[in-house]
């Protein structure tokens, strides 16, 4: 409890900087930032009939597990001997003592800022590279790349696919490898927009020209057996009681597809 008391003291000086470097498409885990805004961003960068049609789907594997100690050590603006030894504390398992040479470890409370502080920079140098607007855009330096990102998952819009195969990914891998992480090669793919690509539980993609978010199919068969086994749970219970256990994560789970085109599956 004193260390976890003790994180969360560093935290609240970590934070407000943290918050002041953080990318302006960075989504996950930081306060008054939610889902909901980062798919509000796609549909602003996607919606437009003469905006991207590519879509770079980016996953980094195992991030919190394996970033790099001496890049946070050199980059985190604290106490380097207490974030040292927070770092390389180790951990329990059945009695046993594991050390941790890299890494941060999910659940703790400093993990999700150390984790976007690293992951923070991207789009700047994206943008940098890429402008939007004045000179360097009139040039043909617009390549539409665009990056919304939460926590570890993220998209990278592109004009064509070889710009987000020859140009962005090599660009995103470099950065990722300077922190010891990698892109998921299980995970990440090129799509097109027409065609379709899930981000966040819910599935966007533009339907004849209109765009369109839904909730996922996959999201949709994860959420369904949770309920079924509520129910399942509760065979001898009252039906009272199982509509008090049942109804609060249809209500969430509704409440988090609220914003998309659910209609048809909240239906079924």
């Amino acid at each position: 409890m004193k260390d976890r008391a003790m994180q969360a003291l560093y935290l609240q000086a970590l934070d407000p900087i943290a918050e002041t470097k953080a990318d302006p498409n960075s989504y996950g885990f930081r306060k008054e930032r939610r889902c909901a805004d980062a798919m509000e961003q796609c549909a602003m960068v996607l919606s437009n009939s003469t905006r991207p049609q590519w879509i770079l789907e980016g996953d980094i594997k195992s991030c919190f597990d394996t970033i790099r100690h001496d890049w946070l050590l050199t980059h985190i603006p604290m106490d380097k001997t207490i974030l040292s030894t927070w770092l390389k504390a180790g951990y329990m398992d059945k009695s046993a003592l594991y050390a941790t040479e890299e890494g941060t470890p999910q659940g703790g409370i400093r993990s999700p800022v150390l984790a976007n502080m690293a992951l923070d920079g991207l789009e700047r140098i994206l943008r940098k590279k890429y402008p939007h607007s004045g000179r360097s855009a009139l040039q043909g330096k617009n390549k539409q790349v665009h990056l919304i990102r939460y926590a570890d998952d993220f998209i990278i819009t592109g004009i064509s696919k070889e710009v987000l195969e020859d140009a962005i990914t090599p660009l995103v891998t470099d950065f990722l490898q300077e922190r010891g992480l990698k892109l998921s090669e299980e995970k990440t793919s090129i799509t097109h927009l027409e065609d379709g690509f899930d981000f966040l539980g819910q599935n966007v993609r533009k339907y004849k020209g209109h765009f369109l978010p839904r909730p996922s199919k996959k999201n949709v068969q994860a959420f369904l057996p949770r309920i079924r086994k509520v129910i399942k749970d509760n065979k001898q219970a009252t039906a009272s009681w199982l509509i008090t256990q049942r109804n609060p994560k249809i209500r969430g789970w509704a409440n988090f597809h609220r914003h998309a085109a659910a209609q048809e599956t909240f239906v079924h």
